[in-house]
């Protein structure tokens, strides 16, 4: 039971720290400002969030184009200590391969995750009329994988399906990548 607690806590609070590094490193992709002058509430909290992890790992990770490479670092090494403290107090008896096999499948569960959350809050927000903040941001993030979508399908009757075009897609990209992780981790073992 108390494994079970620590499990579930140490999920939630890694899962949101892995959630904002790459909200950052999509964000920062995008040109979303996030400073403290011209960004938006959003961006100045996952800023907020993450500093303290993503700024040290800038002074050795360096960027990749427009790709902010030490927010994706950090979020892999965030799902390697929760994999690696949950192996720890386990008797799971694989070793640090499979534990950093199970920290990059985590890290792209929470990527297909935190896009399909974007893309819900997105589709609600679209149904009622709103010039806020928020829809532009969202609007931001999910428009470059609704693009092509909306190239392919057409508007029915006045409606967008491309949100649930894309909500199918990332649900068989996270049935593919647990049957792949499945795959991988009984490779390691």
């Amino acid at each position: 039971m108390l494994y079970q607690i620590f499990s579930l806590l140490l999920e939630v609070a890694v899962g949101l720290l892995t959630g904002a590094c790459l909200l950052r490193l999509y964000m920062q992709h995008q040109r979303i400002p996030m400073s403290q002058r011209s960004g938006t509430p959003l961006g100045q909290f996952i800023f907020a969030l993450t500093d303290w992890l993503v700024l040290p790992l800038r002074r050795v990770v360096p960027a990749a184009g427009r790709w902010d490479m030490a927010s994706l670092v950090a979020a892999f090494l965030l799902q390697l200590l929760e994999f690696g403290l949950l192996w720890a107090i386990s008797s799971f008896a694989a070793g640090w391969v499979s534990v950093a096999v199970l920290a990059l499948f985590g890290v792209l569960r929470t990527a297909i995750s935190g896009l399909t959350g974007l893309v819900i809050v997105f589709a609600v927000l679209s149904w009622v009329p709103t010039q806020s903040n928020l829809s532009d941001l969202l609007e931001r993030l999910v428009a470059p994988p609704l693009t092509p979508i909306r190239r392919a399908i057409p508007l029915v009757g006045g409606v967008d399906l491309s949100p649930l075009v894309l909500l199918l897609i990332l649900q068989v990209l996270a049935i593919v990548l647990g049957s792949v992780q499945a795959a991988a981790l009984t490779a390691t073992l």
